[in-house]
């Protein structure tokens, strides 16, 4: 039978949710967690050196954000499985997440069965898409106007929008997204032309209109 034991990893910054996640899914006949971490950097370390099938991970964490490991988990496993676990609802960045490669998206307040069941979704190699998510992707292909400005950004123009818009300066996003910071300018000048915006402080103002910073 143990070849059809799922193996799990989580990440989330509190010791306290880990270890609630743990139990329940160690108490699933076929779940097993093979590996914690509570930052972003961690969880690449830990798809690095740690075989598994699903990865289970909440987005704000201290440091790197779970945005930011996303694209470089995707990278370092192509092959696992990650499913977003996170407080924020799910028209802030579920449809986004699964453009960039998330396998599925949930909300902390699902029910407990539900995590169960995306785990065994994802780890057949399909995508998790819940009702409020499956929902949201509808929507946005019924308009014909493209979706929100923001919608039209690349992965990584999305996350140097997202920095900008928190106030990081462009020296900080290049050494966190290990990138040049002539090449954050770029991308910077591309995301305002895309946008229609002309300033950090319009950045700003969009995010927090929309939901997409705190």
């Amino acid at each position: 039978m143990n070849d059809s034991i799922i193996k799990v990893g989580i990440v989330d910054d509190h010791a306290i949710v880990r270890s609630g996640l743990r139990q329940f899914l160690n108490e699933q006949v076929d779940l097993r967690v093979v590996g914690e971490a509570s930052t972003g950097r961690e969880a690449i370390d830990l798809v690095r050196v740690t075989e598994m099938d699903v990865l289970l991970m909440d987005l704000s964490m201290p440091g790197q954000s779970g945005i930011d490991a996303l694209a470089m988990i995707r990278a370092k496993a192509p092959d696992v499985g990650i499913l977003v676990l996170s407080g924020y609802p799910e028209e802030q960045y579920a449809v986004n997440l699964i453009r960039q490669g998330a396998s599925g998206y949930l909300n902390k307040g699902c029910e407990p069965m539900e995590i169960v069941n995306a785990i065994r979704t994802v780890a057949l190699g399909r995508r998790y898409i819940s009702p409020a998510v499956a929902e949201l992707l509808a929507r946005q292909l019924n308009r014909n106007d493209g979706g929100a400005p923001h919608e039209q950004l690349s992965e990584r123009e999305f996350q140097v929008f997202l920095k900008l818009a928190k106030g990081e300066s462009a020296g900080d996003i290049a050494k966190d997204l290990s990138l040049s910071v002539k090449t954050v300018s770029t991308y910077r000048t591309r995301l305002m032309e895309k946008m229609n915006l002309s300033s950090n402080s319009d950045l700003t103002y969009y995010a927090l209109k929309n939901k997409l910073i705190d």
